[in-house]
């Protein structure tokens, strides 16, 4: 499956100016653990990530003013980044390679059209096991019933 019909399409995302206080606004706002930092808002080119996990273990682990600390003090960089045309596999092992949970996905146009995290790619492999499922039911069924 092509990461463009799984990825999460609204992406927050924020200036690497933002605080992290004003990331964990956001979060909050927004229902989600994780911003993406864009240079530019027009051009929309991811450049780091800021998790929930880097404000809890960069900022408050280390008793930091979460009101002075920026994005691009705590983003992590390099960014690794998928294309809408990727396959769902591809984005695995580019998330195994680089101890990630999720990928900023990109268009054709290098803009940022989406998230794919690991609960994104968890549910298409669960409803795709579950097809399996349901191939192994029905066989059992039509064998069951023809050779009565």
């Amino acid at each position: 499956m092509l990461l463009k019909e799984i990825c999460t399409p609204d992406v927050v995302h924020c200036a690497p100016e933002v605080t992290a206080l004003g990331i964990a606004r956001l979060m909050r706002e927004r229902h989600v653990g994780d911003v993406v930092v864009v240079e530019d808002e027009e051009d929309q080119t991811p450049i780091g990530v800021v998790t929930d996990r880097d404000i809890v273990v960069e900022v408050l682990g280390r008793e930091r003013d979460p009101a002075k600390v920026t994005a691009r003090e705590i983003m992590r960089k390099p960014v690794v980044i998928a294309r809408t045309t990727e396959d769902a596999g591809q984005a695995v092992e580019r998330m195994k390679a680089h101890g990630v949970r999720r990928i900023p996905v990109m268009d054709e146009r290098r803009k940022l059209a989406g998230i794919v995290c690991l609960d994104d790619l968890l549910k298409q492999l669960a409803a795709e096991a579950g097809a399996l499922a349901d191939i192994i039911s029905r066989e059992q069924d039509l064998e069951h019933r023809n050779r009565r």
